[in-house]
């Protein structure tokens, strides 16, 4: 019975990979044919979804302005997120039972490792305060990334047609003395269509990573000011050993330049948080999205279990991170 099933499995797979050749942009450059899924657009800036004068202008190529206000879709997925993070975890709070289920265990068992890693970090006592913000940047992380997986993800959305242009230079003329003629033409050729995602994974989007880099950041400052008071500044400003005397002005020039490289750290810190869930998250898509226009169905399953591994990887590490700095920022200067 185990051996027909694993036969039959094995031909279902098998089966669809070739299908999947046949149909895709490979088996379709073969036979001469387009593919039979349309090519994969890949836009930076986050797509407009609601008013539909931000949605059509988004369409076109346009980026809302700086004071511009929209509902995009990275923000529809991060609300999704973070409803059916909340879902979960309110059902699992619901019915609290002495002998807990299988849906209470895994949430109790999901809220103690993660309490457990926080308090292994930073102790006890600032553990269980450090615990909300860490547990919810790692949760964050992970289920944005998750659900982006989601087939449903790419395949909703808006199309549009639109006029695509480009400059065709006709004649371009000059002379030896300071006369000088060009004409140069416009031509407009061509039908595009653009495409935006009702849904689109949240971490894609730099704002949204950039927002967790601010968050984070936040954190860190106000647990160091919190626990230090004012002494907290001692980290980045060092002007004792200049009151000391010039003997020691040497050495107050030193803690002045390494006061320095502790403001530079904590804003590079920002940026560095920003760009690597930001391109993590954007690579992982890119490579979904690539696998399954060149080869449909099966081919792309093995990169969906990739990116599982990789949204656990990115949540765990921006929280780890995030954890480490704050449990750093509590030190006196002189403990460092």
């Amino acid at each position: 019975m185990k051996r027909s099933f694993v036969i039959t499995l094995g031909l279902s797979v098998f089966a669809l990979l070739l299908i999947g050749f046949l149909v895709g942009a490979i088996g379709s450059e073969f036979a001469g044919r387009d593919p039979f899924l349309e090519k994969p657009q890949v836009h930076l800036p986050s797509g407009a979804i609601f008013p539909a004068e931000e949605r059509a202008e988004s369409m076109e190529g346009g980026n809302l302005g700086l004071m511009g206000v929209a509902l995009t879709n990275t923000m529809l997925s991060s609300f999704l997120a973070t409803i059916v993070l909340l879902g979960i975890f309110v059902l699992g709070a619901r019915k609290k039972a002495l002998i807990p289920g299988r849906f209470q265990s895994l949430v109790e068992i999901i809220i103690e490792s993660l309490l457990n890693f926080v308090e292994g970090v930073a102790g006890k006592d600032l553990g269980r305060a450090f615990f909300p913000i860490i547990a919810t940047i790692f949760l964050f992380v992970m289920f944005n990334s998750w659900m982006g997986l989601l087939p449903f993800y790419p395949a909703i959305g808006f199309h549009s047609e639109s006029d695509t242009s480009h400059l065709t230079t006709i004649h371009d003329s000059s002379g030896t003395d300071t006369n000088q003629a060009a004409d140069v033409h416009q031509e407009t050729t061509g039908h595009g269509s653009s495409k935006i995602d009702l849904f689109r994974p949240a971490g894609t989007d730099l704002n949204m990573p950039l927002a967790l880099a601010v968050v984070a950041f936040l954190f860190v400052e106000f647990w160091g000011f919190r626990v230090l008071g004012i002494n907290y500044l001692s980290k980045f400003i060092r002007l004792k050993g200049f009151l000391r005397g010039p003997s020691y002005w040497f050495n107050a020039a030193i803690d002045t330049f390494v006061g320095v490289l502790e403001i530079l750290s904590e804003v590079i810190r920002i940026v560095s948080f920003t760009f690597r869930l930001f391109g993590n998250m954007l690579a992982g898509e890119i490579l979904i999205l690539v696998s399954a226009f060149l080869v449909p169905f099966v081919f792309s399953v093995p990169f969906y279990g990739l990116e599982l591994l990789v949204g656990l990887i990115q949540g765990m590490i921006f929280a780890g991170l995030t954890l480490t700095f704050a449990s750093v920022a509590v030190l006196r200067h002189e403990d460092h």
